[in-house]
């Protein structure tokens, strides 16, 4: 209890985060509606945020070498709460999209400065714990994030002054806290190929959860919209596929660690398509309750996918390549993040709002035809790593809390000596 006391001020800090950067997506959407932004317009915003934080992910942690961890988590507060506020002072779609690679280095930038000070502060006795709240608090600010879209005005100054200070209070808890900054981490490499070669299947995996929770996460609201839901219905909408994917962690962790991950990749993707048919084809417009039941369908089967893939790959991985498998996947993520809001906001600009869950169904589809064609070519072993839920924030996730191996597993090869 003493231990997760002593990390209170950084769970409070990444609530805080989570707070201004989980509503700003939704928020932008409605906006950029009210604004007249073209569909394809707002599905930019997607992309730009992506790829901002495909930025700050790789850059943060050279930063911290250079100007230590709590100045560089001023730095990124500072550059969301900037973000945040100009939205209403600086309007258009490009000039959003600018802001938006802004905040997306700024969140990335908080949760890699959070992690690795979590990291070099937790110990063997307590790295369970820690890591069970940090997901809980993680979640939560998700959901409440979400949440906040019910009450705010979408074209107003309020609403992104509120983003703004969340950004800036985030500050607080870590200015206030008497913990001594830790060392600086080392940067790990960044070998997208090695992780290629090391797991087809886990990288494929990556990819879809990418291309799918992306562009719900960002073109979901226009969908809601599309479909006849009020602002504080989409706000429900989005928390359903949030909660969904909670509620599927333990039964999917616990198949995961008994049978074939790839099966239970086909399983999930297979279930993910069966609900994107029934919310695209059968779904009628203006009916709230069926539509929050098959967001929340959604996120039980799509948003498992990434977890259950880097626990495939972990399976393979040596000790002294965990990290650096983690960068890898947080790179392939970031790849697919990055497109897949642009073009499902064009796909439901040309055919109508049906057209995102297709999209999202057709990856899935892929997935499952690779997952199955792979296991004909490479049996895979007993699961050597317990399954634990791995959230995209940070490449240095991997070293915080790596997977942990059972007693009874061999040490893999090293992956650039595998074809």
């Amino acid at each position: 209890m003493t231990a997760l006391i002593s990390f209170t001020s950084l769970f409070v800090s990444i609530f805080l985060v989570q707070m201004g950067s989980g509503s700003l997506a939704p928020l932008d959407a409605l906006a950029g509606v009210s604004r007249g932004f073209t569909t394809e317009q707002i599905g930019l915003l997607g992309s730009a945020h992506f790829l901002g934080f495909f930025v700050g992910c790789f850059i943060t942690p050279r930063l911290i070498g250079t100007v230590g961890h709590s100045r560089c988590f001023a730095a990124a507060a500072a550059i969301g709460a900037t973000g945040a506020l100009l939205h209403p002072v600086l309007v258009g779609p490009w000039l959003w999209a600018g802001l938006r690679v802004l905040t997306g280095i700024a969140i990335a930038a908080s949760y890699t400065v959070v992690e690795s000070w979590l990291q070099a502060k937790v110990e063997n006795t307590n790295r369970g714990r820690i890591y069970g709240v940090f997901r809980v608090v993680d979640l939560l600010g998700a959901v409440t994030a979400q949440a906040m879209i019910a009450v705010l005005d979408p074209a107003s100054y309020v609403a992104y002054n509120i983003v703004a200070v969340f950004c800036v209070i985030c500050l607080l808890p870590l200015a206030l806290t008497r913990r001594v900054a830790p060392t600086t981490p080392t940067a790990p490499r960044l070998r997208p190929l090695a992780a290629l070669r090391l797991s087809p299947s886990a990288v494929m995996g990556v990819i879809v959860a990418a291309m799918t929770g992306s562009s719900f996460r960002m073109v979901g609201p226009l969908y809601g919209f599309e479909k006849g839901l009020a602002q504080e219905e989409i706000a429900i909408f989005l928390s359903a596929a949030i909660l969904g994917g909670v509620a599927a962690q333990y039964p999917v962790g616990w198949i995961a660690d008994k049978v074939d991950r790839r099966a239970v990749l086909v399983g999930l993707s297979g279930l993910s398509i069966l609900g994107c048919l029934w919310m695209s084809l059968a779904m009628p417009a203006g009916q709230p309750v069926m539509l929050y039941l098959g967001a929340a369908i959604f996120g039980m089967t799509a948003y498992p996918i990434y977890s259950v893939a880097a626990a495939y790959a972990n399976d393979f991985a040596p000790p002294d390549f965990i990290v650096e498998l983690s960068a890898a996947l947080l790179f392939f993520f970031s790849v697919g993040a990055i497109f897949s809001p642009l073009i499902s906001a064009w796909l439901i600009s040309t055919h109508g709002p049906d057209a995102l869950f297709l999209f999202v169904s057709g990856a899935h589809l892929v997935l499952v035809l690779f997952a199955l064609y792979r296991m004909t070519r490479r049996r895979a072993p007993a699961p050597q790593t317990a399954y634990s839920y791995t959230p995209r924030t940070s490449m240095i996730l991997g070293r915080l809390f790596a997977p942990r191996r059972r007693p009874e597993a061999p040490i893999p090869d090293r992956p650039d000596r595998r074809l």
